[in-house]
């Protein structure tokens, strides 16, 4: 197993992350394809590559997108199965190896496997396991059509039952994903007319039209931070949008469907950015929150470090006055 992660500007959680995998039983090779940080994390990956054997470190010298970087990782490892991991998930011990064995139970066919994604306090992350993208599953997704109208399915599947086992889905997500090296590389990798976001959705129907299956491996649960990225919100949801047209343009193109996709273009743009400006809203609002009910507390402590030193003071000078003698009469 060669895992690949591409990297741009991630953040703190990166060399968590790389720990993570050069830790983890069952993982034979990491390959990190780094397009740009900061120059001090830069060094460290530098310095942790000379001295691991099976760390190999590619330096891109800019930003090529998430699809070409895991082609070039792709096309550099060595190993039978790649498994394709963000740059803020953390590997857990047991789960590569868990990985692994479901991969030699599929064999060498074209597949791909994608773990459980949880977030950090355990709870299953939004677009683990989804249904097939269409234009009126996107629409029922960006609409939350799905929460009012109950006869409206989801396009996503983190609130159902758990599985057991492994099981088929139609789409699994790229934050960790895994797949036969030679079939990936045969189907040509990740379309990389996708910058950021929806290559993984474009690979999972790739491989289920060449007669593979998507499978779910609910027994592998990977804890992927999500949103740790130095780059703006903007821009990156700017890009899902982009991908998300790019995506509808390819795989439905006739003339009702070319026009459908041209209706969609506000829609996506305006649910998506909607959804950053409300959440960078909802962040403003609990930071200015917890600013005021921080200066609410220092207020506080020092109102009674006030009352606290008045008190001492009126004790002080009660000792420092001299005791009152009683007179009595002749």
């Amino acid at each position: 197993m060669s895992v690949v992660t591409v990297s741009w500007n991630t953040g703190p959680h990166l060399i968590e992350a790389v720990a993570s995998i050069l830790a983890a039983p069952g993982v034979d090779e990491f390959v990190l394809v780094n397009h740009g940080n900061p120059p001090e994390m830069i060094q460290s990956l530098r310095t942790m590559a000379a001295d691991t054997d099976n760390f190999v470190l590619i330096e891109t010298g800019s930003n090529l997108g998430f699809a070409r970087g895991c082609n070039i990782g792709a096309e550099r490892a060595s190993g039978d199965v790649v498994l394709f991991l963000n740059p803020d998930a953390v590997l857990a011990k047991g789960v590569a190896s868990r990985l692994k064995a479901s991969a030699r139970e599929l064999g060498e066919d074209i597949w791909v496997v994608g773990a459980r994604i949880v977030n950090p306090d355990g709870t299953e992350q939004r677009g683990g396991r989804r249904g097939e993208l269409t234009p009126r599953s996107a629409m029922i997704s960006f609409l939350g059509l799905d929460r009012f109208l109950p006869f409206m399915k989801s396009l996503h599947f983190e609130r159902e039952a758990l599985p057991d086992s492994i099981v088929t889905v139609p789409v699994v997500s790229g934050a960790a994903m895994l797949m036969p090296r030679r079939g990936f590389l045969q189907m040509g990798g990740f379309d990389e007319r996708y910058f950021l976001h929806v290559e993984d959705i474009d690979m999972c129907r790739k491989v289920r039209e060449c007669g593979g299956e998507v499978w779910f491996e609910p027994r592998a649960s990977i804890v992927h931070y999500g949103g740790t990225s130095q780059s703006s919100p903007f821009f990156v949801e700017t890009h899902k949008a982009l991908g998300f047209i790019k995506y509808f343009w390819k795989y439905y193109p006739g003339a009702l469907e070319r026009l459908t996709t041209m209706a969609m273009i506000l829609p996506i743009f305006g649910a998506i950015w909607g959804r950053v400006t409300l959440l960078q809203l909802r962040n403003k609002i609990r930071l200015v929150t917890a600013r005021r009910k921080a200066f609410a507390r220092l207020r506080r402590m020092e109102a009674r470090q006030v009352a606290r030193a008045a008190q001492e003071c009126a004790v002080d000078t009660a000792a420092s006055q001299p005791p009152v003698s009683e007179s009595r009469p002749l």
